[in-house]
């Protein structure tokens, strides 16, 4: 893919009151720390009180390249308004058309612990963003559900390098992702990649601090992280992504996968 995505030497974020703006416009909104606490109207330090959550995922054993370099757990829930509930817990799919490399299995995590999704931020966090893709989608999707699928990740070094994104530059087949940086320890690389769907422009940058959030619309952006490599020992990078659609779970037709 030839594109013009110019590198910056740091974020360059979206101002609070344009993010609504930015997903129509530009397809995506990058948001600080201290934004992505305002936004869910909690202080980072209840933030912060999920980070535990990351140092419990189980070892992701569907990569198809052979890797054991990464951890996640999912959960799903539905979003109605500011309400969000959990679903009983089901398998993750996603199409080939979306994902060339894991597309077209029934993935099954292991969930989401308790503790974490009990935290007040969860909540808090989770239905501030499906307000906002609300606001983006505009009369649109008035009063319908989000169907939102939780991916809880660390990347880690184990191989020498780890692959946030193995299956490449992609969509997810939403309406919108949330990506969420919880930590970087140890580490070079993981840099963050959006371009356009349908055109040749792109951005580069590389996500550092807690709790940064890159919001994008599914539909008109493409993106992916780059590998990561330890500095120095075993290092890891841990993420929140979250997805929310319109209509339903991906394969929801198909049978419900119980855990």
């Amino acid at each position: 893919m030839t594109t013009s995505a110019p590198t910056t030497s740091a974020p360059i974020f979206t101002p609070p009151g344009d993010v609504v703006a930015a997903l129509r416009g530009a397809g995506y909104a990058l948001l600080a720390p201290d934004d992505v606490a305002a936004l869910a109207g909690v202080p980072l330090a209840e933030l912060n009180a999920l980070i535990p959550g990351w140092d419990a995922l189980a070892l992701d054993n569907y990569l198809k390249d052979g890797g054991r370099y990464r951890r996640r757990r999912h959960s799903c829930f539905v979003q109605e308004g500011a309400r969000l509930t959990q679903t009983a817990h089901r398998a993750h799919w996603q199409p080939l058309e979306y994902n060339a490399l894991h597309g077209g299995m029934h993935r099954l995590f292991e969930p989401m612990l308790p503790e974490t999704v009990a935290q007040p931020a969860w909540n808090a966090l989770v239905a501030a963003i499906g307000q906002v893709c609300a606001a983006a989608r505009g009369d649109a999707h008035a009063g319908q559900p989000w169907y939102v699928e939780a991916h809880q990740f660390r990347i880690d070094t184990t191989d020498g390098i780890g692959r946030p994104t193995p299956e490449g530059a992609h969509r997810d087949g939403v309406d919108f992702v949330a990506v969420i940086l919880i930590a970087r320890a140890g580490i070079k690389g993981g840099e963050t990649r959006i371009f356009e769907a349908a055109g040749p422009n792109g951005k580069r940058f590389t996500m550092t601090a807690p709790w940064t959030m890159l919001l994008l619309d599914d539909a008109t952006v493409i993106h992916e992280s780059t590998p990561i490599q330890p500095l120095s020992g075993h290092g890891h990078r841990d993420t929140l992504v979250l997805t929310w659609r319109a209509g339903g779970f991906q394969g929801q037709e198909n049978p419900l996968l119980q855990g």
